[in-house]
C-alpha cells in the first residue's frame, strides 16, 4: 500500500509545535509556582470567597471539581469549580488560578461583551465543531462540494470562538492580578509568579486560537483543490 502524504498537513507544524511548547510552558510553571506559599497562608478557595464577598458575588458557591487544572466559572449555574490542588492550596499558583476564575464571575456580573458574545455562541460551537468535520469529508469523499463549503463555514464559527476566547482570558487574568495586588493577598515577588503562572495559562489559549486557524486555512486549501 503506497505512502500518501497531503501536503497541507504543513500548515499545521506551526501551530503544533507552538501548542506543544505552551502546554509544557502552563505545566512546568504551575508546578514551580505550586512550591512557592503564599505568605498570608490563604487557600485558593479562601481567595475566591474573598474576592466573591467583596465584589457583591457572595451567592456564588465554590465547589471542588475532579481533576488537574480543571478550574472554571461556570456562567450558566453561576458556580466557581476548582480543582483539589487549587481548592486547597496555598501556593501562589493557586491563588493566581483561583483569582483568574473569580475575574470571569466579575465579567460576568459586569456583562462585559466578549464573554456575553462567547456564551451566546457556545451552543452553536458546540454542534459546529463536529458537524464541520462531518459535512467537510463527506464532500471530499462523496465529491459534494457544497458539503465541503458548509464545513468549512461552520469550522470557521470554531475559529471565531477561540478568537472571542482570548480577550475573555487575558481580561480575567488583568482583573485577578490587580486585585490580588490592591487586596494585599500576594504581595511583590508573589504577584510576578502568579502573573507567569496566568501568563503560561493564556499562551494555550493563543496556541487554540493558531490551531484553528491553521486548520481552517488547511480545510479552504483541501475544498478548493478538489473543486
Amino acid at each position: 500500500m503506497p505512502f500518501y502524504f497531503d501536503p497541507s498537513f504543513i500548515i499545521l507544524i506551526p501551530a503544533l509545535i507552538i501548542s506543544f511548547a505552551a502546554q509544557s510552558q502552563i505545566s512546568s510553571t504551575f508546578n514551580k509556582y505550586s512550591k512557592v506559599i503564599g505568605l498570608n497562608g490563604y487557600t485558593g478557595a479562601d481567595v475566591a470567597r474573598m474576592l466573591l464577598n467583596s465584589n457583591g458575588l457572595s451567592d456564588i458557591p465554590v465547589e471542588i471539581i475532579p481533576g488537574k487544572l480543571t478550574d472554571h466559572y461556570d456562567p450558566k449555574n453561576r458556580v466557581m469549580r476548582l480543582s483539589e490542588e487549587v481548592y486547597y492550596g496555598t501556593s501562589v499558583a493557586s491563588i493566581g488560578v483561583a483569582a483568574h476564575e473569580t475575574g470571569h464571575a466579575f465579567q460576568h456580573k459586569a456583562h462585559y461583551a466578549p464573554l456575553e458574545i462567547r456564551n451566546t455562541i457556545v451552543p452553536a460551537v458546540n454542534i459546529s465543531s463536529n458537524a464541520s468535520w462531518v459535512l467537510f469529508f463527506l464532500g471530499i469523499v462523496f465529491g459534494i462540494p457544497a458539503f465541503a463549503k458548509i464545513g468549512v463555514a461552520l469550522f470557521a464559527a470554531v475559529v471565531l470562538f477561540n478568537l472571542i476566547t482570548l480577550p475573555v482570558e487575558f481580561d480575567a487574568s488583568s482583573r485577578a492580578l490587580k486585585l490580588l495586588e490592591n487586596k494585599g493577598i500576594l504581595y511583590h515577588n508573589e504577584i510576578k509568579g502568579a502573573r507567569a503562572v496566568l501568563n503560561a495559562a493564556a499562551m494555550t489559549y493563543v496556541a487554540a486560537a493558531l490551531m484553528a486557524i491553521s486548520q481552517l486555512i488547511r480545510l479552504i486549501i483541501i475544498s478548493r483543490n478538489r473543486d
